[in-house]
């Protein structure tokens, strides 16, 4: 088993991979500048190193104490609407602090890293499911930020051999049980839906009902949350056995916005109030990633595939956490 930096491990994504990595042996420290993360979403009896990826001496620092051998990388910006408004701090996180914590890992002789990219890289997809070989052209500054990470592992690794696996995907949801969502504010469709259907909210908006899909309404990929986790630590145990590359991580179908909140009103029994509004710029009609790759190279296999799985999982959640993280 090995001993793993997981930067950003105290986010939503990042807690649940940490909680499963410990499930599976590994030694685990947390490198997060607790921006958008919780203490109280840090596993017991995990370091918890609090700072930035970009203070290269820092995580050298980091992993020669914790004698860290491997890398999974979730910290970064990732609101797409802010993104476009604030480009130069998502360049400046996303891609120069990124540079940093790859020179703190040369310099403490770490030489294997996953990297939580998005599929976001493709822009607006030329096919759906959309696969590695699509071509990437990101539409937003988001996207174009982790497109450009990968391409700083691909040149690092020409450079130091560095070992890299880059894993692109769309939307997680879901909880583990332990740990949820609890993003302030919250942007993300599923738990909008619940915080409408708890009382939380008035209602949620629907932007655009006239696209070409089923119901006229978006259609989004969704993974389980868990399953995402385990999928980052597949790619850690390949690292280990030298492969390098890249992996799309998705559903192969996808659900419409209309088929996520029947999911929701069936799993709570309650209405979410919804009022229909205009398209937002850049929206596509469908994004969808296909898993095939990573199903025969990685060995995933999806536990939770299920949209009312998820659902569940987060609802449940939410009513052991009303009021989410306390800290």
């Amino acid at each position: 088993m090995s001993s793993v930096l997981v930067t950003g491990g105290a986010g939503y994504i990042g807690s649940v991979t940490v909680e499963r990595l410990v499930g599976a042996g590994h030694s685990v420290v947390v490198l997060d500048n607790l921006s958008k993360g919780h203490r109280a979403a840090m596993h017991e009896g995990v370091p918890l190193v609090v700072g930035e990826i970009g203070d290269r001496e820092l995580v050298a620092k980091t992993l020669t104490e914790h004698k860290v051998e491997a890398v999974i990388h979730f910290a970064a910006m990732s609101l797409v609407g802010e993104s476009m408004e604030k480009p130069g701090d998502y360049y400046q996180n996303n891609v120069v602090s990124g540079i940093r914590l790859l020179e703190g890992m040369h310099a403490a002789g770490v030489d294997r890293i996953v990297f939580s990219s998005s599929a976001g890289v493709y822009g607006e997809p030329e096919s759906v499911p959309i696969s590695e070989t699509n071509r990437t052209a990101p539409v937003n500054v988001y996207g174009d930020t982790k497109l450009i990470f990968e391409r700083v592992l691909a040149w690092e690794a020409e450079r130091t051999g560095l070992k890299h696996i880059s894993l692109r995907y769309f939307n997680a949801a879901g909880a583990s049980g332990r740990y949820g969502e609890d993003h302030r504010p919250e942007s993300h469709l599923i738990p909008i839906a619940l915080q409408v259907v708890a009382g939380r909210r008035p209602e949620l908006t629907v932007f655009g009902d006239d696209y070409e899909t089923p119901d006229g309404t978006c259609i989004r990929d969704y993974i389980d949350v868990r399953d995402l986790s385990d999928a980052h630590i597949l790619a850690l145990d390949a690292l280990e056995k030298g492969r390098s590359g890249i992996y799309n991580l998705g559903n192969g179908e996808g659900w419409s916005v209309l088929n996520v909140i029947d999911s929701v009103e069936r799993v709570t029994g309650r209405v979410v109030e919804r009022k229909m509004g205009a398209r937002r710029a850049g929206d596509p009609a469908r994004l969808v990633a296909s898993s095939s790759l990573a199903i025969r190279e990685l060995g995933w296999k999806p536990e939770h595939p299920e949209l009312d799985d998820m659902i569940e999982a987060a609802w449940a959640w939410m009513m052991e956490h009303p009021g989410g993280y306390t800290e």
